[in-house]
């Protein structure tokens, strides 16, 4: 794609994977510099696998249970290459104000729809599901960077 960055200048974004960690994801992955795991993760050894190609940050869905899914937070903000990134795993439960935080970026999962919207100054990305099937949704991840001062997403397909 015209414009994306070197797969080192790009962050992962992942989500619901139900306790399914794909190998095409991870393949997919490899070389990221960072990845973003929007919740519905299922099984915590995930998190590690994925961690040994970028270091992670994930939310915690409404699947993920125990003492392990406690750890992790309902919601994070974060700037990662000047994005104001602010992730919850359902959109339809943000309350706030995407301006008023200063937020360009808002990452959600649950619904398993893919997904990139821009509206006024914030881009909304849902990488879609990257685990078991959804009705016949495609299993998806993607890939987000900046761009002269914009974010920029695109949607990967995998191949199963």
């Amino acid at each position: 794609m015209p414009g994306r960055p070197s797969r080192g200048n790009c962050i992962g974004v992942i989500s619901d994977t139900h306790g399914l960690l794909r190998p095409e994801a991870l393949e997919t992955l490899e070389g990221v510099g960072r990845i973003l795991h929007a919740g519905d993760i299922g099984d915590p050894t995930h998190l590690d696998a994925l961690a040994r190609i970028a270091p992670v940050t994930a939310i915690r869905g409404n699947i993920d249970r125990g003492h392990w899914a406690e750890a992790l937070p309902e919601t994070v903000s974060l700037t990662i290459s000047g994005l104001r990134i602010h992730m919850i795993h359902d959109r339809k439960a943000l309350q706030a104000d995407t301006r008023a935080e200063g937020w360009n970026v808002v990452v959600s999962g649950h619904s398993h729809k893919p997904c990139i919207e821009e509206t006024g100054s914030t881009l909304w990305l849902n990488p879609g599901a990257a685990g078991p099937r959804r009705f016949r949704l495609p299993i998806t991840l993607a890939f987000l960077w900046e761009e002269a001062g914009r974010p920029r997403a695109m949607i990967h397909p995998l191949s199963i």
